[in-house]
């Protein structure tokens, strides 16, 4: 959410509220998928979204601002744009240590595909990154020379 806003403002004060929607998401949809396998959730959603949910105002504005702070060009903003794919490959390869002992494939499969796809994102900024600030260099010495 902060990466989308200009204001430092909005994006601390939005920030909490787009994460607090995405606890609710993901809390109604883990409900209704275990109410297809014929699971019974209900408890634990409960405590999972007012746990989530209130994680999610504190650590909401700071997010928001690291989010803001991405939008600064070249290297500067680089480390902030990185976070989102660094943490998902931490946090899936966590959450792979732990399911790699169920028996579900599609999970497996879903956590590696998560993980592969957040080292493509990451190398892809990273080179995106590199790539444009070689070209600026390169025009500003190009540049230096004429006139």
């Amino acid at each position: 959410m902060g990466y989308f806003r200009r204001s430092k403002i909005e994006s601390v004060v939005l920030a909490p509220l787009g994460l607090a929607i995405g606890v609710v998401a993901y809390y109604l949809m883990k409900g209704i998928l275990a109410s297809l396998d014929g699971m019974d959730s209900s408890a634990a959603s409960s405590s999972g979204i007012i746990l989530w949910g209130v994680l999610a105002f504190f650590f909401g504005a700071p997010l928001g601002f690291l989010g803001n702070l991405a939008q600064a060009p070249g290297i500067g903003g680089l480390f902030f744009r990185l976070l989102v794919p660094l943490v998902a490959f931490y946090e899936t390869s966590m959450r792979l240590e732990t399911e790699a002992r169920g028996p579900s494939q599609v999970v497996l499969g879903t956590w590696t595909t998560v993980r592969f796809t957040a080292l493509a994102v990451a190398i892809a900024m990273v080179s995106h990154t590199v790539w444009g600030w070689w070209r600026s260099r390169r025009i500003r010495s190009a540049g230096v020379g004429v006139g």
